[in-house]
């Protein structure tokens, strides 16, 4: 990724700088004083970030294939976390570990709308391969709605093998697919989970298969017979919500 990144939309903006994300310059609307970009120029006034008044065309050259409601931003790019980090984070909260991993998602549409949903359900990080993966770009930034700001985002390696790791750490490998075996809403997810999603078009991939613990479907009753993989993966995120919650009241 390049030094600078862009950040577009209000709330991707305003989550950007409430989190404290390194902005260099915030581009507004001339003339747009409604209130969420009122809210944008304080927030920024109080970070002493430029904000520059700018015409309608200049933005949309800026991000002519996103809806910027008005307002672009320059900032330093995502910093990745550290996996090691983020586990002890998890244990010093007393919490039991939730990761999501990616496996060759493409669509940044459908990365940027999971990494929202896992923010929302309390997962620890979402865990990115460094080949066939989506690049964090600002049409991930402005889909995750600012999620991208809080929740660690870790890039991995080998995803076997770093899928083996955890295992030796106590995780259970939760593996998304058609042929699951079982249905999701039947499986333990109240110990420490990796979920595992597969890419839009082809699912896991057979090496990652091998190396879960179990695979799991949702299932169907109408005449289509699959999800959109953001929409799967909000499913299974929050059936571990469910049973979690539903355990601790016990």
């Amino acid at each position: 990724m390049s030094a600078d990144t862009l950040i577009i939309g209000r709330n991707s903006v305003t989550e950007a700088l409430k989190a404290g994300r390194s902005i260099t310059k915030i581009y507004v609307a001339s003339g747009n004083e409604t209130k969420p970009l009122q809210r944008i120029r304080d927030l920024a006034a109080k970070e002493d970030i430029l904000v520059e008044e700018t015409p309608l065309k200049v933005l949309n050259r800026l991000a002519p294939d996103n809806r910027h409601q008005g307002v672009v931003a320059f900032a330093k790019a995502v910093e990745y976390a550290d996996l090691t980090d983020v586990l002890i984070a998890a244990d010093e909260k007393g919490k039991v570990p939730f990761l999501v991993l990616l496996d060759g998602l493409e669509d940044v549409h459908n990365v940027g709308a999971i990494i929202r949903t896992a923010e929302c359900a309390g997962a620890d990080a979402v865990l990115l391969p460094k080949r066939r993966s989506a690049p964090i770009n600002e049409t991930v930034g402005k889909t995750s709605a600012g999620a991208i700001e809080y929740l660690p985002l870790v890039q991995i390696g080998n995803i076997s093998q770093t899928l083996k790791q955890l295992k030796k750490r106590g995780f259970w490998v939760i593996g998304a697919d058609m042929e699951g075996e079982t249905d999701y809403f039947h499986s333990s997810l109240t110990d420490p989970v990796v979920l595992v999603i597969g890419s839009e078009g082809r699912g896991i991939s057979h090496l990652v298969k091998e190396t879960c613990d179990v695979l799991v479907q949702i299932p169907m009753f109408g005449h289509v017979n699959s999800l959109n993989a953001s929409v799967a993966a909000a499913l299974l995120m929050y059936e571990v919500v469910r049973q979690r919650q539903a355990n601790t009241i016990k």
